[in-house]
């Protein structure tokens, strides 16, 4: 045996011909210094996969670095088209797809001057990502508090940087309508607070020493910690609402709230609803498919009504939103409440997903600073490297707008088999760390949330003609979002008009109409998604179901999308195809 293994031995030992690099490894190269670019500028992304080099570091806001890295992204984007794609594997074509998609939205983007200048909307932007520090920071070593504390020590230059390009927002014509910014001070001024214990920032320390930090160690960890939140972090919030109080509310923008009335609106709104559907769909086209998907909702609606013993949709919808039956009022029954149903639809999982994902999640109230005049719900990703699960967070204010018939069809959109599945799956999926941590796709994201609501029907979870009609209305709720945020931003709507239009054609809340409307005039685009992307998947489902017929299989359809991670809409439709051709071949 091993004599017949020397020449091979020698043969190894000799000096091989270099290989010439070909397209997929010049992508593949590409690729490895684009993630590594990501890295470098995204300090909070690096500690999220356990990658220490962002420590103590929270990023740079400043102007010039922006218009850098939109340099940068260029340079990126033109080798990457560069390369000849026409020998790529399908996955390996996936895999350019979505990189250069990415890529080239930042480009598209930064043709337009509200991507350089408007740093937030009515809902937060740098100063409540920053106050979500302490939730999703590691707290295991020395280190993991030493960044924390060096990154609290840090807000002063972000928030300095983001005020300034604010501050441009407002001597441009760029800054927010005034009707959904009322009662933003609010926002900013309640992470300032008189008692530095009762400040979230405090929270890392206000428990006991943990074992691997010595006592000395501790002390001064908490000294820096004190000296950092009084000395920079209230001070920094203090300047921002002084900012927002003196500069930038009297300068808020009257008359038409869309975005249609600032300069350059109109071709900056083109450039969102692209962006955020991933598709070349116009304005007036996704409008016009609003209007579609309004009309055929609202004869179901009409349906659940009759079943349900009333003479109208509208009669339904008033008893829905006024019997004291379908709301709570006390804030720990309805967590306990939401809590339970989403271990009830953890269930049904396995019938559903040939693949799950390790990472768990939980259920929490929005923190108390963020909730009044926030949505309903969301969910904040986690990571297995931190040690952080994934959260569905519930607003836990005005409870009588918030009904238990909604809940089951929020439930398996925010949490499983919603957001969580997805994004905490695509976090374990064996595709390259760039795509499994830093591209993110609206459509493919919010629209697999909406699909969830419709899996809600197989599961049976919407076993009354209340949350039949809680679905409808979420549905609703996606399908007026196309009418309303184009109607407010290529059609000059008034906030009345979008107000109205959802009050008639939906059952939600006022409260929560009012919420929403307020989102969509500083947010524009990005509800435009959900619907988009819901559509394409159900239209794929069927192509699927009529193509393979009996052979199909729902949880491998299932898997199928979810495999790559969150993709443009094109995308997918060409990787589907590619696995319904595939599990035809696999018949014969």
């Amino acid at each position: 045996m091993l004599r017949s293994l020397l020449p091979a031995l020698a043969l190894a030992a000799l000096p091989l011909a270099p290989a010439l690099a070909g397209p997929a490894d010049d992508y593949e190269t590409l690729r490895e210094e684009v993630w590594q670019w990501r890295l470098d500028n995204n300090p909070q992304l690096a500690t999220s996969i356990g990658d220490r080099r962002g420590d103590g570091k929270l990023g740079d806001w400043s102007l010039e670095a922006h218009e850098r890295a939109i340099e940068e992204a260029r340079a990126f984007l033109a080798r990457l088209d560069a390369i000849d794609t026409s020998a790529f594997s399908p996955e390996l074509a996936v895999d350019f797809g979505v990189i250069r998609s990415s890529l080239a939205d930042s480009v598209a983007a930064a043709e337009h001057e509200h991507d350089r200048y408007i740093l937030f909307t009515n809902r937060g932007g740098w100063f409540s990502g920053f106050a979500s520090l302490p939730y999703r920071s590691p707290f295991f070593t020395l280190a993991d508090y030493e960044s924390y504390v060096s990154r609290l020590e840090a807000y002063g230059a972000v928030n300095d940087h983001a005020i300034a390009r604010s501050r441009e927002a407002v001597a441009r014509g760029l800054t927010q309508p005034c009707e959904p910014m009322e009662g933003f001070e609010n926002r900013i001024a309640r992470q300032i607070v008189d008692d530095l214990t009762t400040s979230p920032f405090w929270m890392p320390f206000a428990g006991e020493r943990p074992g691997a930090i010595g006592e000395d160690e501790w002390a001064a960890l908490q000294s820096r910690a004190r000296a950092a939140i009084e000395g920079t972090v209230f001070p920094a919030y203090r300047e921002f609402l002084e900012f927002y109080e003196e500069d930038y509310a009297p300068n808020c923008r009257t008359g038409t709230p869309g975005i249609l009335a600032t300069p350059g609106g109109e071709d900056y709104y083109v450039y969102r609803v692209r962006s955020f559907t991933t598709t070349d769909m116009t304005p007036d086209e996704v409008h016009e498919l609003g209007l579609s998907e309004v009309a055929r909702i609202r004869a179901e609606m009409e349906e659940v009504a009759a079943e349900a013993g009333f003479d109208s949709r509208e009669d339904y919808i008033e008893h829905l939103r006024t019997d004291p039956k379908y709301y709570m009022t006390d804030e720990d029954e309805y967590v306990r409440f939401v809590a339970a149903l989403a271990k009830h639809i953890d269930g049904f999982m396995p019938e559903l997903f040939g693949r799950l994902p390790r990472q768990p999640y939980t259920v929490k109230p929005i923190p108390a600073a963020n909730a009044p005049g926030n949505t309903t719900a969301y969910y904040e990703p986690g990571s297995l490297e931190t040690g952080a699960a994934g959260i569905y967070r519930i607003n836990t204010t005005e409870l009588d707008q918030r009904p238990l018939w909604e809940l089951p069809a929020l439930g398996v959109h925010e949490a499983v088999p919603g957001h969580h599945l997805q994004i905490a799956l695509q976090q374990e999926l064996d595709i390259h760390p760039l795509r499994a941590n830093g591209t993110f796709f609206t459509a493919f994201v919010e629209g697999w949330g909406l699909y969830s609501e419709r899996l809600g029907i197989e599961m049976g979870l919407y076993d009354t003609p209340a949350k039949q009609m809680g679905r409808l209305s979420y549905e609703m709720w996606r399908a007026t979002r196309l009418v309303v945020d184009t109607g407010l931003h290529s059609k000059g709507w008034s906030k009345q008009q979008a107000v109205d239009y959802m009050l008639d054609n939906t059952a939600l809340s006022p409260g929560n109409i009012d919420a929403e409307v307020n989102r969509y005039m500083t947010w524009p685009g990005q509800a435009l998604a959900y619907k988009v992307g819901e559509l394409k998947i159900r239209e794929l489902r069927s192509r699927a179901q009529d193509a393979l017929g009996p052979k199909f299989d729902l949880r491998a359809f299932h898997d199928a999308v979810l495999e790559n991670g969150s993709i443009p809409l094109d995308v997918l439709e060409a990787h589907i195809d590619r696995w319904i051709a595939a599990e035809l071949a696999a018949e014969e």
